[in-house]
Protein backbone atom coordinates (compact mmCIF):
# COMPACT_ATOMS: atom_id res chain seq x y z
CA UNK A 1 0.00 0.00 0.00
CA UNK A 2 1.42 3.38 -1.03
CA UNK A 3 1.24 6.14 1.56
CA UNK A 4 0.77 9.77 0.57
CA UNK A 5 0.98 12.89 2.68
CA UNK A 6 -1.27 15.65 1.30
CA UNK A 7 -1.39 19.22 2.63
CA UNK A 8 -4.05 21.85 1.97
CA UNK A 9 -4.44 24.96 4.08
CA UNK A 10 -7.59 26.67 2.85
CA UNK A 11 -11.21 25.89 2.03
CA UNK A 12 -10.65 25.94 -1.74
CA UNK A 13 -7.53 23.79 -1.38
CA UNK A 14 -9.51 21.27 0.69
CA UNK A 15 -11.99 20.86 -2.17
CA UNK A 16 -9.32 20.59 -4.87
CA UNK A 17 -7.32 18.10 -2.79
CA UNK A 18 -10.42 15.95 -2.21
CA UNK A 19 -11.07 15.82 -5.96
CA UNK A 20 -7.48 14.73 -6.53
CA UNK A 21 -7.70 12.05 -3.84
CA UNK A 22 -10.89 10.61 -5.33
CA UNK A 23 -9.46 10.63 -8.86
CA UNK A 24 -6.21 9.00 -7.70
CA UNK A 25 -8.08 6.32 -5.74
CA UNK A 26 -10.02 5.48 -8.90
CA UNK A 27 -6.75 4.95 -10.81
CA UNK A 28 -4.77 3.33 -7.99
CA UNK A 29 -7.01 1.66 -5.35
CA UNK A 30 -5.68 1.09 -1.85
CA UNK A 31 -3.78 4.35 -1.33
CA UNK A 32 -3.44 5.64 2.23
CA UNK A 33 -3.68 9.40 2.68
CA UNK A 34 -2.79 11.60 5.65
CA UNK A 35 -2.00 15.28 6.27
CA UNK A 36 -3.77 18.60 6.75
CA UNK A 37 -7.20 19.27 5.28
CA UNK A 38 -10.86 19.92 5.83
CA UNK A 39 -14.21 18.16 5.64
CA UNK A 40 -13.98 17.41 1.90
CA UNK A 41 -10.63 15.66 2.30
CA UNK A 42 -11.81 13.70 5.32
CA UNK A 43 -14.89 12.60 3.40
CA UNK A 44 -12.52 11.36 0.68
CA UNK A 45 -10.64 9.25 3.23
CA UNK A 46 -7.75 11.48 4.31
CA UNK A 47 -6.60 11.28 7.93
CA UNK A 48 -6.02 14.84 9.17
CA UNK A 49 -4.50 16.26 12.32
CA UNK A 50 -5.26 19.92 11.64
CA UNK A 51 -8.20 21.55 9.87
CA UNK A 52 -7.99 24.15 7.12
CA UNK A 53 -10.09 26.56 9.22
CA UNK A 54 -7.18 26.77 11.66
CA UNK A 55 -4.58 27.18 8.91
CA UNK A 56 -6.20 29.88 6.75
CA UNK A 57 -4.83 33.37 7.39
CA UNK A 58 -4.09 36.23 5.04
CA UNK A 59 -1.36 38.86 5.22
CA UNK A 60 2.15 39.00 6.62
CA UNK A 61 1.16 40.62 9.91
CA UNK A 62 -1.42 37.92 10.59
CA UNK A 63 1.06 35.14 9.85
CA UNK A 64 3.63 36.67 12.20
CA UNK A 65 1.06 36.81 15.01
CA UNK A 66 0.41 33.08 14.63
CA UNK A 67 3.99 32.03 13.89
CA UNK A 68 4.31 29.77 16.99
CA UNK A 69 1.23 27.81 15.87
CA UNK A 70 2.48 27.36 12.30
CA UNK A 71 5.95 26.36 13.53
CA UNK A 72 4.40 23.70 15.77
CA UNK A 73 2.24 22.32 12.96
CA UNK A 74 5.23 22.33 10.60
CA UNK A 75 7.30 20.30 13.05
CA UNK A 76 4.38 17.92 13.62
CA UNK A 77 4.21 17.23 9.88
CA UNK A 78 7.94 16.55 9.76
CA UNK A 79 7.61 14.13 12.66
CA UNK A 80 4.62 12.45 11.02
CA UNK A 81 6.60 11.79 7.86
CA UNK A 82 9.37 10.25 9.97
CA UNK A 83 6.79 7.87 11.47
CA UNK A 84 4.92 7.04 8.27
CA UNK A 85 7.65 7.32 5.61
CA UNK A 86 5.28 8.34 2.78
CA UNK A 87 6.03 7.37 -0.80
CA UNK A 88 4.96 10.80 -2.01
CA UNK A 89 4.10 14.22 -0.60
CA UNK A 90 1.43 16.26 -2.39
CA UNK A 91 1.08 19.99 -1.77
CA UNK A 92 -2.09 21.84 -2.78
CA UNK A 93 -1.62 25.61 -3.14
CA UNK A 94 -0.95 27.30 0.28
CA UNK A 95 2.63 28.26 -0.68
CA UNK A 96 3.86 30.01 2.47
CA UNK A 97 3.69 26.74 4.40
CA UNK A 98 3.84 24.16 1.63
CA UNK A 99 6.94 25.32 -0.23
CA UNK A 100 9.00 25.22 2.95
CA UNK A 101 7.67 21.78 3.85
CA UNK A 102 8.29 20.51 0.31
CA UNK A 103 11.93 21.58 0.53
CA UNK A 104 12.41 19.77 3.84
CA UNK A 105 10.72 16.57 2.67
CA UNK A 106 12.58 16.51 -0.64
CA UNK A 107 15.84 16.73 1.30
CA UNK A 108 14.72 13.60 3.16
CA UNK A 109 14.32 11.73 -0.11
CA UNK A 110 10.52 11.98 -0.35
CA UNK A 111 9.11 12.63 -3.82
CA UNK A 112 7.25 15.94 -4.02
CA UNK A 113 4.28 16.88 -6.23
CA UNK A 114 2.80 20.37 -6.21
CA UNK A 115 -0.80 20.73 -7.40
CA UNK A 116 -2.02 24.26 -8.18
CA UNK A 117 1.07 26.26 -8.93
CA UNK A 118 1.96 28.90 -6.31
CA UNK A 119 1.68 32.34 -7.85
CA UNK A 120 5.40 32.99 -7.48
CA UNK A 121 5.36 34.53 -10.96
CA UNK A 122 3.39 37.37 -9.35
CA UNK A 123 5.10 37.91 -6.02
CA UNK A 124 8.37 36.01 -5.65
CA UNK A 125 10.03 35.09 -8.96
CA UNK A 126 13.32 34.29 -7.25
CA UNK A 127 11.62 31.16 -5.88
CA UNK A 128 11.16 29.67 -9.36
CA UNK A 129 14.69 28.17 -9.65
CA UNK A 130 14.50 27.11 -5.99
CA UNK A 131 11.24 25.25 -6.60
CA UNK A 132 12.86 23.43 -9.51
CA UNK A 133 15.42 22.00 -7.08
CA UNK A 134 13.04 20.56 -4.52
CA UNK A 135 9.89 19.73 -6.51
CA UNK A 136 9.73 16.59 -8.63
CA UNK A 137 6.65 17.70 -10.57
CA UNK A 138 4.47 20.80 -10.78
CA UNK A 139 0.85 20.84 -11.96
CA UNK A 140 -0.56 24.17 -13.14
CA UNK A 141 -4.19 25.19 -13.56
CA UNK A 142 -3.69 28.31 -15.67
CA UNK A 143 -2.36 28.10 -19.23
CA UNK A 144 0.36 30.75 -18.96
CA UNK A 145 2.08 29.42 -15.83
CA UNK A 146 4.28 26.74 -17.41
CA UNK A 147 6.26 29.31 -19.42
CA UNK A 148 7.63 30.81 -16.20
CA UNK A 149 9.39 27.50 -15.44
CA UNK A 150 10.86 26.98 -18.91
CA UNK A 151 14.54 26.06 -18.77
CA UNK A 152 14.51 25.14 -15.05
CA UNK A 153 14.31 21.38 -15.64
CA UNK A 154 11.17 21.08 -13.52
CA UNK A 155 8.53 18.87 -15.19
CA UNK A 156 5.31 20.91 -15.51
CA UNK A 157 1.85 19.69 -16.53
CA UNK A 158 -1.07 22.00 -17.36
CA UNK A 159 -4.14 20.15 -16.09
CA UNK A 160 -6.76 22.81 -16.76
CA UNK A 161 -8.76 24.53 -14.06
CA UNK A 162 -10.43 22.14 -11.57
CA UNK A 163 -13.53 24.32 -11.34
CA UNK A 164 -14.42 23.75 -15.00
CA UNK A 165 -15.94 20.29 -14.46
CA UNK A 166 -17.95 21.07 -11.36
CA UNK A 167 -19.29 24.34 -12.72
CA UNK A 168 -20.42 22.72 -15.95
CA UNK A 169 -22.22 20.10 -13.88
CA UNK A 170 -23.82 22.84 -11.78
CA UNK A 171 -25.05 24.62 -14.89
CA UNK A 172 -26.90 21.48 -15.99
CA UNK A 173 -29.06 21.52 -12.85
CA UNK A 174 -32.29 23.41 -12.43
CA UNK A 175 -31.47 26.48 -10.31
CA UNK A 176 -33.22 26.59 -6.93
CA UNK A 177 -35.48 29.43 -5.82
CA UNK A 178 -33.56 32.02 -3.81
CA UNK A 179 -34.99 34.87 -1.75
CA UNK A 180 -34.21 37.69 -4.18
CA UNK A 181 -36.45 40.64 -3.39
CA UNK A 182 -36.04 42.82 -6.47
CA UNK A 183 -35.38 42.89 -10.20
CA UNK A 184 -31.69 43.90 -9.99
CA UNK A 185 -29.86 41.00 -8.34
CA UNK A 186 -26.44 41.61 -6.83
CA UNK A 187 -24.30 38.93 -5.16
CA UNK A 188 -21.87 39.82 -2.37
CA UNK A 189 -18.88 37.48 -2.02
CA UNK A 190 -16.69 38.86 0.79
CA UNK A 191 -14.37 35.83 1.00
CA UNK A 192 -13.99 32.77 3.18
CA UNK A 193 -11.48 34.02 5.76
CA UNK A 194 -12.70 35.83 8.86
CA UNK A 195 -10.36 38.77 8.21
CA UNK A 196 -11.54 39.18 4.64
CA UNK A 197 -15.19 39.17 5.64
CA UNK A 198 -14.57 41.66 8.44
CA UNK A 199 -12.76 44.07 6.11
CA UNK A 200 -14.80 43.68 2.92
CA UNK A 201 -18.41 42.97 3.85
CA UNK A 202 -19.01 46.34 5.60
CA UNK A 203 -17.79 48.17 2.49
CA UNK A 204 -19.93 45.95 0.24
CA UNK A 205 -22.98 46.63 2.40
CA UNK A 206 -22.37 50.39 2.30
CA UNK A 207 -22.13 50.16 -1.49
CA UNK A 208 -25.35 48.12 -1.49
CA UNK A 209 -27.08 50.88 0.48
CA UNK A 210 -25.94 53.46 -2.09
CA UNK A 211 -27.25 51.32 -4.95
CA UNK A 212 -30.50 50.81 -3.06
CA UNK A 213 -30.92 54.61 -2.93
CA UNK A 214 -30.08 55.12 -6.61
CA UNK A 215 -31.84 52.15 -8.25
CA UNK A 216 -35.30 51.00 -7.18
CA UNK A 217 -35.69 47.24 -6.94
CA UNK A 218 -32.16 46.19 -5.98
CA UNK A 219 -31.78 42.88 -4.15
CA UNK A 220 -28.67 41.62 -2.36
CA UNK A 221 -27.59 38.17 -1.17
CA UNK A 222 -24.34 37.45 0.71
CA UNK A 223 -22.77 34.11 -0.23
CA UNK A 224 -21.24 32.27 2.73
CA UNK A 225 -19.15 29.07 2.49
CA UNK A 226 -19.82 27.78 6.01
CA UNK A 227 -21.43 28.27 9.42
CA UNK A 228 -18.65 30.36 10.97
CA UNK A 229 -18.64 32.74 8.03
CA UNK A 230 -22.44 32.89 8.13
CA UNK A 231 -22.46 33.88 11.80
CA UNK A 232 -19.93 36.65 11.17
CA UNK A 233 -21.74 37.88 8.05
CA UNK A 234 -25.09 37.99 9.86
CA UNK A 235 -23.51 39.98 12.68
CA UNK A 236 -22.04 42.51 10.23
CA UNK A 237 -25.35 42.73 8.33
CA UNK A 238 -27.20 43.49 11.57
CA UNK A 239 -25.10 46.65 11.94
CA UNK A 240 -25.25 47.72 8.26
CA UNK A 241 -27.20 50.66 6.81
CA UNK A 242 -30.91 49.91 6.47
CA UNK A 243 -32.30 49.29 2.99
CA UNK A 244 -35.72 48.82 1.39
CA UNK A 245 -35.29 45.03 1.45
CA UNK A 246 -33.15 43.16 3.98
CA UNK A 247 -29.85 41.62 2.88
CA UNK A 248 -29.95 37.84 3.13
CA UNK A 249 -26.97 35.63 4.02
CA UNK A 250 -27.14 32.18 2.42
CA UNK A 251 -24.77 29.36 3.22
CA UNK A 252 -23.25 26.80 0.84
CA UNK A 253 -25.12 27.97 -2.28
CA UNK A 254 -22.49 30.30 -3.74
CA UNK A 255 -22.75 29.05 -7.32
CA UNK A 256 -26.52 29.28 -7.37
CA UNK A 257 -26.31 32.84 -6.05
CA UNK A 258 -23.71 33.87 -8.65
CA UNK A 259 -25.60 32.12 -11.43
CA UNK A 260 -28.78 34.05 -10.70
CA UNK A 261 -27.12 37.42 -10.04
CA UNK A 262 -26.91 40.23 -12.59
CA UNK A 263 -23.56 41.29 -11.12
CA UNK A 264 -21.32 40.52 -8.16
CA UNK A 265 -18.94 42.20 -5.75
CA UNK A 266 -16.20 39.61 -5.28
CA UNK A 267 -13.24 39.23 -2.94
CA UNK A 268 -10.08 38.64 -4.96
CA UNK A 269 -9.15 34.96 -5.04
CA UNK A 270 -10.63 31.70 -6.27
CA UNK A 271 -14.13 33.23 -6.17
CA UNK A 272 -13.23 35.50 -9.08
CA UNK A 273 -12.47 32.45 -11.25
CA UNK A 274 -15.71 30.78 -10.18
CA UNK A 275 -17.70 33.94 -10.93
CA UNK A 276 -16.03 34.31 -14.33
CA UNK A 277 -16.72 30.68 -15.30
CA UNK A 278 -20.36 31.18 -14.34
CA UNK A 279 -20.48 34.18 -16.66
CA UNK A 280 -21.45 36.76 -14.06
CA UNK A 281 -20.10 40.32 -14.47
CA UNK A 282 -18.15 41.39 -11.40
CA UNK A 283 -16.10 43.98 -9.60
CA UNK A 284 -13.03 42.59 -7.79
CA UNK A 285 -12.47 44.01 -4.31
CA UNK A 286 -9.66 43.55 -1.81
CA UNK A 287 -8.34 45.11 1.40
CA UNK A 288 -5.48 44.02 3.62
CA UNK A 289 -4.09 45.00 6.98
CA UNK A 290 -2.12 48.24 6.19
CA UNK A 291 1.23 46.70 7.12
CA UNK A 292 0.53 43.60 5.03
CA UNK A 293 -0.54 45.77 2.11
CA UNK A 294 2.69 47.78 2.11
CA UNK A 295 4.70 44.56 2.03
CA UNK A 296 2.40 43.12 -0.63
CA UNK A 297 2.86 46.18 -2.86
CA UNK A 298 6.63 45.95 -2.54
CA UNK A 299 6.65 42.31 -3.69
CA UNK A 300 3.99 42.11 -6.38
CA UNK A 301 5.12 41.89 -10.02
CA UNK A 302 1.81 41.91 -11.92
CA UNK A 303 -0.50 44.75 -12.91
CA UNK A 304 -3.70 43.04 -11.74
CA UNK A 305 -4.85 40.94 -8.78
CA UNK A 306 -7.98 39.35 -10.26
CA UNK A 307 -7.11 36.15 -12.07
CA UNK A 308 -9.55 36.87 -14.88
CA UNK A 309 -7.57 40.06 -15.57
CA UNK A 310 -4.19 38.38 -15.18
CA UNK A 311 -5.08 35.67 -17.71
CA UNK A 312 -6.44 38.25 -20.16
CA UNK A 313 -3.50 40.58 -19.69
CA UNK A 314 -5.87 43.53 -19.30
CA UNK A 315 -8.56 44.79 -16.95
CA UNK A 316 -11.75 42.97 -17.92
CA UNK A 317 -13.30 43.43 -14.47
CA UNK A 318 -12.69 46.58 -12.40
CA UNK A 319 -10.36 46.10 -9.44
CA UNK A 320 -10.82 48.15 -6.28
CA UNK A 321 -7.91 47.53 -3.93
CA UNK A 322 -7.12 48.99 -0.50
CA UNK A 323 -7.78 52.77 -0.55
CA UNK A 324 -9.84 52.52 -3.75
CA UNK A 325 -12.12 49.92 -2.16
CA UNK A 326 -14.71 52.44 -1.03
CA UNK A 327 -18.49 52.16 -1.03
CA UNK A 328 -18.82 54.96 -3.58
CA UNK A 329 -16.33 53.46 -6.01
CA UNK A 330 -17.90 50.03 -5.65
CA UNK A 331 -21.42 51.29 -6.26
CA UNK A 332 -20.25 53.29 -9.30
CA UNK A 333 -18.50 50.23 -10.76
CA UNK A 334 -21.43 47.87 -10.22
CA UNK A 335 -24.16 50.15 -11.59
CA UNK A 336 -23.33 49.81 -15.35
CA UNK A 337 -23.21 46.01 -14.99
CA UNK A 338 -26.87 45.74 -14.00
CA UNK A 339 -28.39 46.66 -17.38
CA UNK A 340 -27.37 45.85 -20.98
CA UNK A 341 -24.83 48.67 -21.29
CA UNK A 342 -21.76 48.48 -23.53
CA UNK A 343 -19.72 47.89 -20.35
CA UNK A 344 -21.78 44.85 -19.39
CA UNK A 345 -21.86 43.37 -22.89
CA UNK A 346 -18.09 43.77 -23.34
CA UNK A 347 -17.47 42.07 -19.99
CA UNK A 348 -19.75 39.17 -20.84
CA UNK A 349 -17.87 38.57 -24.09
CA UNK A 350 -14.51 38.70 -22.30
CA UNK A 351 -15.75 36.22 -19.70
CA UNK A 352 -16.62 33.77 -22.49
CA UNK A 353 -13.04 34.03 -23.76
CA UNK A 354 -11.72 33.43 -20.25
CA UNK A 355 -13.88 30.30 -19.95
CA UNK A 356 -12.50 28.95 -23.23
CA UNK A 357 -8.91 29.42 -22.02
CA UNK A 358 -9.43 27.32 -18.87
CA UNK A 359 -9.28 23.94 -20.61
CA UNK A 360 -11.77 21.21 -21.39
CA UNK A 361 -12.22 19.86 -17.88
CA UNK A 362 -10.78 16.74 -16.27
CA UNK A 363 -8.13 18.58 -14.21
CA UNK A 364 -8.28 16.22 -11.23
CA UNK A 365 -8.00 13.16 -13.49
CA UNK A 366 -4.95 14.59 -15.28
CA UNK A 367 -3.35 15.46 -11.95
CA UNK A 368 -4.11 11.96 -10.63
CA UNK A 369 -2.43 10.42 -13.68
CA UNK A 370 0.73 12.38 -12.87
CA UNK A 371 0.51 11.23 -9.26
CA UNK A 372 0.07 7.58 -10.30
CA UNK A 373 3.06 7.85 -12.60
CA UNK A 374 5.21 9.18 -9.76
CA UNK A 375 4.20 6.30 -7.51
CA UNK A 376 5.07 3.83 -10.25
CA UNK A 377 8.38 5.43 -11.17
Amino acid sequence: MSKIMIIAGEVSGDMRAAELVEAANAITPGLRWFGIGGPAMRAAGVETRHDVKDMAVIGFAEVIKRYPFFKRVFNEMLAWTTEEKPDLAVFVDYPGFNLRLAEKLHARGIKTLYYICPQVWAWHRSRIPQMARYLDHLITIFPFEAEHFAGTGLPVTFAGHPLVDSIRQSLKKQPPALPWQGLQRIALLPGSRQGEISRLLPVMLEAAALLDQRIPGCSFIVASPGPEQTALANDICSRAPKMRAPVTVIEDMTRDIIRQADAAMVCSGTATVETALLGCPMVVVYKLNPISYRMFKAMIHVKHIGMVNIVAGREICPELVQGRATAGNLADAIKPLLTPTDTRLAMLEALKQFDASMGEGGAATRAAAVLAGMLGA
